[in-house]
């Protein structure tokens, strides 16, 4: 960079731009005077060659080649900032006991170990100090933007870092924030404290205050983010969220709907989803730990504390503090203030096929921090799964017609069907395990009952606490877990396994791994005809009232019916 020529200045100055100083107006051997109109700058300002800028306030930025700024009202650095980066985020609750800092490397493993391991206390403070760290490196009196980049028609942009091919466009106050590559910022966006990861979009009037917001993930509409960690995937819209953790592809489209104070993964809210996290005593202290692939119906309500297994369908009002974190797949439905309990009932669903496998043909990101698990069957479902097998045998012998369990009541006939469902799935699971991978000796080594779901990302748990254990930083634990992800079926063709011999008493032998290879195949097929069956309702002459409007002739509705959801 070198410092302007008189006839660079003169040129400026005779395109109706200003400057507190000139001397400190840096620019590159390519720069072109001719492409800046009606700009003031203030303070130190660096531009790179074929940058556009016209009608714009620049104060303490380098501006990198190729970029466009039209009409930004300020673009300003008015004091040392990290961009973001350092900004405490007290997810999952409110009152701050879970807090992770955020910075442009940070990973949905990283955070959920940080925010969710509190009891490992020395694994918290390393991943801390390597983020505070990391945002003193970046602390600098001048911003920056990058290549390509573009920012139109924006009211105020301060102390924000822009990588190349980013987007600010209408906005009316971008603050102390960094937009990794990719990233676009919209019409009437006010966004303060945050980062916008790899091609995150923040759009039409949403409100972001100290926030991560993952890869390919999308805020517009409205929403309003407070306190959150957001992950790879999501898209809200309309509603709010306040103090959440948000793992891969939370979804919440409607106006009503308030996820506060929770964990929550893989989900689908219903209008009117809402939790209560302050209970009127000791404040808004508590907390709900909604597993992956947890659905909300329409109004759909929960008072924290609260848990639910994966995959569990939440419908009506409960208020009674349930923990269902023992029976992944099951219906949570409130009858007359009772919390009624379906266990592996949604394994009947189509719903949760199409669940299942949406996720993975979404997954369209060009570039992946978050590592995210997508197999069907994996150990640490199948491993609850077997729990949940246990738990309802025992409660059947004891032939008892209903029974509470941590505050929701299951009935006998009820319990009889989703341990049926949940034999099924085991069968299914342990079959399509063992049909890939192999025997791996750090997977056989780390063969435990105890799997996590971290943030998207099925980990063998004892594994994971070796690797707590021996770790110093947040760089080694990631880029051991990138290597379980890649080595998975191994580690779950061992886990498999070591399940079978538990059911067999006995070693399982290869004829007895090759016989349960089929009796898998055998068993998914029957629960695809299942789950076939229900989609079959769900697309049937019964389902096809209204459609034809204009017509009383049954085929001509049935016609319309099929060509409006593209059946043959």
């Amino acid at each position: 960079m070198q410092r302007l020529t008189e006839q660079q200045i003169a040129t400026l100055s005779a395109a109706a731009n200003s400057a507190e100083n000139w001397q400190n107006i840096l620019v590159s051997e390519d720069f072109d005077p001719t492409k800046v109109r009606s700009c003031h700058f203030e303070g130190v300002v660096e531009i790179e060659g074929g940058t556009t800028l016209i009608g714009s306030t620049i104060c303490n930025y380098h501006i990198g080649a190729n970029s466009h700024i039209e009409s930004v009202t300020r673009l300003e650095c008015r004091t040392a900032s990290s961009f973001g980066n350092g900004v405490s985020v007290a997810a999952v609750n409110e009152n701050g006991g879970r807090s992770v800092i955020i910075y442009n490397e940070l990973t949905a493993q990283t955070a959920y170990i940080v925010a969710m391991y509190r009891h490992r206390k020395d694994i918290v403070e390393a991943s801390n100090s390597f983020a505070r760290h990391y945002a003193l490196l970046l602390h600098k009196n001048i911003g920056t933007i990058g290549k390509n980049c573009k920012i139109i028609g924006t009211k105020f942009v301060r102390e924000v870092n822009m990588e190349d091919n980013t987007t600010i466009e209408g906005a009316s106050l971008v603050q102390n924030g960094t937009l990794l590559s990719g990233a676009y910022i919209g019409v009437d966006v006010k966004a303060v404290d945050f980062i916008a990861a790899q091609n995150s979009t923040i759009d039409c009037g949403a409100i972001v205050d100290r926030c991560f917001i993952g890869e390919d993930s999308i805020l517009t509409k409205g929403f309003s983010a407070v306190n959150s960690l957001i992950f790879a995937g999501a898209h809200l819209e309309h509603g709010e969220c306040c103090a959440i953790f948000a793992g891969p592809y939370v979804v919440s489209h409607h106006k009503s709907s308030l996820l506060i104070a929770g964990m929550f993964s893989f989900l689908n809210a219903g209008s009117g989803t809402n939790q209560s996290n302050h209970l009127f005593k000791c404040g808004a202290i508590h907390q709900a730990v909604h597993r992956r692939g947890c659905k909300f119906g329409s109004n759909g309500y929960v008072m924290n504390p609260a848990a639910e297994g994966e995959y569990t369908t939440i419908l009506g009002r409960h208020t009674k503090h349930h923990d269902t974190s023992a029976f992944p797949f099951s219906y949570l439905i409130e009858n007359q203030g009772i919390s009624l309990l379906m266990p592996g009932f949604a394994l009947r669903s189509y719903g949760i096929v199409r669940d299942i496998e949406k996720w993975r043909t979404r997954d369209n990101r060009k570039f992946r921090r978050d590592i995210i698990s997508y197999d069907e069957y994996n150990p640490y479902i199948t491993s609850k799964v077997m729990k949940a097998i246990e738990l309802l045998e025992a409660q059947l012998a004891e032939n008892s017609e209903q029974w509470h369990y941590n505050n929701t009541l299951i009935k006998r006939g009820v319990a009889q069907r989703g341990l049926a469902l949940y034999k099924s799935y085991l069968t299914a699971a342990l079959g399509a395990m063992l049909s890939v991978g192999k025997a791996d000796q750090l997977a056989i080594s780390s063969v435990t009952d105890k799997w996590v779901d971290l943030a998207g990302q099925y980990v063998s748990g004892e594994w994971l606490e070796k690797v707590l254990e021996s770790s110093s930083s947040a760089t080694h634990i990631e880029a051991a877990l990138l290597d379980h992800h890649k080595r998975f079926d191994n580690f779950a063709y061992s886990w498999a396994v070591s399940a079978l011999s538990k059911l067999l008493g006995r070693v399982a032998e290869i004829e007895d791994i090759a016989a349960a290879v089929v009796a898998g195949k055998e068993a998914h097929e029957a629960m695809r005809r299942v789950t076939d069956a229900d989609r079959l309702s769900d697309i049937g002459a019964p389902m096809s009232v209204g459609y034809g409007t204009d017509s009383d002739d049954e085929a001509v509705r049935w016609a319309d019916f099929c060509a409006v959801h593209g059946l043959e």
